[in-house]
């Protein structure tokens, strides 16, 4: 299986913003793409007229015409996943997330899968998003802040992924000012120094369109990320 799985640093940091502008940029280049997220949570919130529900943003940037094929299981609460299915009186089952997953990259030339929230955010009580990643195989990407505390947050989240021998293709520092501070700068130059790891950047966007989503993505270094191999 050909593709990525990105991750965050934490909830609110970009990442699915970053899944959609990879999306939408190999969709753009002739890619037949399929996005995936495991459950997604929050439906209840207002919703927001510039971004829609991140099953209905990936889709969008993907070219695929069924949100619903994006993502196994949706939510009304803005909670942890294993929360969310616990007030619905719902089972996610391990097994049928990586089934689910699987099933939307059939066919496709490539899988774009995102994670929730965080890389240790319980999907189920034994079962954590780094879990689905290892069981997927694919190349990481770390969707991150650029502000003051994302070195240590980033780190960790490389430690994290190395320990479990998860390949990482590189950290997407998100949203990227036109003219960084001094705090922003630094904390590129020093996540890629001690992170060993690729660090590119993704510019604010107003709205989610598919036409501005791939050409933030086509600026990031994709033919060498997704060139990397995973574990399986």
């Amino acid at each position: 299986m050909r593709g990525c799985f990105v991750t965050g640093t934490g909830t609110g940091v970009g990442k699915t913003v970053v899944a959609a502008a990879i999306a939408a940029a190999l969709a753009a280049h002739g890619q037949r793409v399929a996005a995936f997220k495991p459950v997604v949570t929050g439906l209840d919130d207002p919703p927001d007229p510039a971004w829609p529900p991140d099953h209905e943003l990936l889709a969008a940037a993907a070219g695929q015409p069924d949100a619903g094929a994006v993502t196994a299981f949706t939510f009304g609460p803005a909670t942890s996943p294993h929360l969310a299915a616990e007030l619905a009186g719902v089972e996610i089952e391990s097994v049928e997330l990586v089934r689910a997953a699987r099933r939307a990259a059939d066919g496709a030339d490539v899988l774009v899968a995102e994670g929730v929230g965080g890389l240790l955010v319980p999907l189920t009580l034994t079962f954590s998003v780094r879990d689905l990643a290892v069981a997927l195989g694919l190349p990481v990407v770390v969707a991150a802040h650029p502000g003051l505390g994302t070195i240590n947050h980033t780190l960790l989240t490389l430690e994290s992924l190395r320990a479990v021998g998860l390949p990482v293709a590189g950290v997407v520092l998100t949203p990227w000012s036109q003219e960084p501070s001094a705090i922003e700068s630094s904390n590129h130059e020093t996540i890629a120094a001690l992170g060993d790891v690729d660090v590119a950047t993704l510019p604010r966007l107003p709205r989610a369109d598919p036409a501005l989503l791939a050409r933030a993505g086509a600026e990031l270094p994709l033919n060498r990320w997704l060139a990397r191999p995973g574990r399986r």
